[in-house]
């Protein structure tokens, strides 16, 4: 079948099936082969290596699209870092989130020095194309080292307790990286959270300020701005 958009030429399954399998894997805890087992209980027959190529090829792609259509993000931005385990070797996750805890960007890189936190800030202040008014940040010397030489007339808060809201950014991405049972490789370490993060905040409202009502047409609302996002994405046609 051909699909409306020409992302999808070459593709014998619909969009409607090559987007919900993406939406089940980053949106929750299941592997490709569990994602496999609920298609076939639908009575759609998919490879659990088919789903992992779709989710290779769109998931980034759908990300971005979602990220497009939220509101700007504040003026204060929240930095941390983590490290993870990549075939046994001690890798750093460097993430930046606004003050809603969207993500704005995540690196993986193999140090957590001030030479990494000088490209991760100007790796963001270049995808984002301006600085922000305030940045916060734990008591790691390198971020005010950075700081210094890359925005001088930003506020900087380094504290431990005001960080709390890009620490807390990181457990959904550690669960979902105990469920994968780690990371194969630094590029899929940079791959996943990045598509992960921008698909399953989408589904993420806040919710405990809602009440079920506004939750359920926020969700209704959601759903609608990812069937748009899923027919109008714009990636090169492959078989």
């Amino acid at each position: 079948m051909e699909s409306a958009s020409p992302a999808y030429r070459g593709h014998r399954y619909p969009v409607e099936i090559i987007a919900h399998c993406v939406w089940l894997y980053f949106r929750l805890p299941l592997s490709f082969r569990e994602v496999e087992e609920l298609m076939l209980q639908r009575g759609v027959v998919v490879s659990h290596e088919t789903i992992r190529r779709w989710c290779l090829k769109f998931g980034q792609a759908y990300a971005d699209g979602l990220r497009r259509r939220r509101p700007r993000s504040g003026d204060k931005w929240h930095l941390d870092e983590v490290f993870v385990e990549i075939n046994g070797e001690r890798r750093y996750l460097w993430r930046a989130v606004d003050r809603h805890g969207d993500a704005l960007d995540i690196l993986v890189q193999s140090k957590r020095d001030t030479r990494a936190a000088k490209r991760f800030l100007a790796r963001l202040m270049k995808k984002r194309s301006r600085v922000p008014r305030v940045l916060v940040t734990d008591k790691l010397k390198s971020y005010g080292v950075a700081h210094r030489e890359l925005m001088t007339s930003v506020e900087h808060r380094s504290h431990k307790g005001l960080n709390n809201r890009a620490e807390n950014s990181h457990q959904p991405t550690r669960r979902r990286e105990r469920a994968m049972k780690g990371f194969r490789s630094p590029g899929a370490a940079q791959r996943f959270p990045s598509a992960f993060s921008g698909i399953s905040a989408h589904f993420r409202p806040r919710r405990h300020l809602l009440t079920a009502a506004r939750h359920r047409l926020e969700t209704t609302l959601r759903s609608t701005i990812r069937d748009h996002v899923t027919e109008t994405t714009g990636l090169p046609t492959a078989p």
